[in-house]
């Protein structure tokens, strides 16, 4: 049925007259996803084939002695690694959550712990946009509510690129520090947090938001300055009457800018609440997840003085928190939170 219809769209694609519509970017998008099941599902194939060729010439008396223990030797190799094909074509196969190949948007907010927290904040925020760079995404700064020390109260970005939301989901949470704050002169360890928050972008057909159901109000920019804030009186704040959520946007000097960017953020968080209330309502699938989704989940903790990071949801440690907070290892926090809920996802199927 996959091969089928991997065919099916190739075709569709070669004859399509006109290459720069919605309907060829959707199939062009829907050939992108189904090449990988295809290639895994013809890997299988030729393994499955070659171990009846094998079978066969091992159990062949016209074969010679030496020949027939080559193919033995071969069969039983193959046999051992049949297993592992057949887990990669179950993966490719697993439902997918439509919202795995979307750009996403980033929400980083200080927590408990006063200057400390907002300090915390801004490097997780510095932390995601290193990564960004490290995967070759686009990061660009929506938002970003500055402290007089140099934290932030609230950083927003949008993170364009391939499979953005899918290496991010599972970032959301609270993400608790302990160490000496550097406007500690006793040398005691302080705990505080942030809360991080990673949104889908929304289509603007998902979510039908009514311009009467909003109301707009325009200031001017506050803040401890520096090069996110301007001085104009073109900051935007947008309160969505029907569920009380509030978007302020400050950055641009533009008014429509600031506008557009609030819109953006209103509508990604109408849609991930669409998306929390669906995930709510299904009990055993929010028994598989990693994470509950629950912004108020501690989910991980940086430990400086012991230099570790720990994920409490899969029980993870690393001794690399500063390597992590660079970012480019912060891959070796979330690859092992893509695998366990891929296995949890494969063990609902048995």
């Amino acid at each position: 049925m996959v091969v089928a219809r991997h065919a099916e769209v190739g075709a569709l694609l070669n004859a399509h007259a006109n290459p720069g519509s919605a309907d060829f970017t959707r199939l062009a998008r829907e050939l992108r996803e189904l090449d990988p099941v295809v290639e895994a599902i013809a890997a299988l194939r030729r393994m499955r084939a070659e171990l009846a060729d094998l079978d066969q010439l091992r159990h062949d008396p016209q074969s010679d002695v030496e020949m027939r223990r080559l193919a033995e030797q071969e069969y039983y190799e193959l046999r051992d690694r049949l297993p592992e094909q057949e887990r990669a074509v179950l993966l490719h196969l697993l439902p997918k959550d439509e919202a795995d190949g979307r750009n996403a948007i980033l929400e980083v907010r200080a927590g408990t712990g006063g200057e400390e927290a907002a300090l915390f904040a801004a490097e997780l925020f510095r932390m995601y946009q290193r990564y960004a760079d490290h995967r070759g995404w686009r990061f660009e700064v929506l938002e970003y509510e500055e402290t007089d020390l140099g934290g932030v109260r609230e950083a927003i970005a949008m993170i364009a690129g391939d499979d953005v939301f899918a290496r991010l989901k599972f970032e959301s949470g609270v993400h608790r520090v302990q160490r000496v704050p550097a406007t500690e002169s006793g040398g005691r360890i302080h705990t505080s947090a942030a809360t991080v928050a990673v949104l889908p972008e929304a289509e603007d057909v998902e979510v039908d938001i009514d311009e009467n159901d909003l109301r707009i109000d325009t200031y001017r920019a506050s803040g401890a300055g520096g090069q996110h804030v301007n001085r104009t009186d073109s900051a935007v704040r947008i309160t969505h009457l029907p569920t009380g959520l509030v978007v302020q946007c400050q950055d641009e000097k533009s008014q429509h800018k600031n506008k557009a960017r609030a819109m953006k953020i209103l509508r990604a968080r109408l849609y991930d609440q669409q998306r929390q209330a669906q995930a709510a309502s299904e009990a055993a699938d929010r028994k598989r997840q990693v994470g509950s989704g629950d912004r108020s989940e501690r989910i991980r903790t940086y430990n400086f003085p012991q230099g570790r990071v720990t994920d409490h949801r899969i029980g993870l440690t690393l001794y690399k928190v500063e390597a992590v907070m660079q970012g480019p290892a912060l891959d070796e926090v979330i690859d092992p939170l893509l695998n366990e809920d891929q296995a949890a996802r494969l063990a609902q199927l048995q």
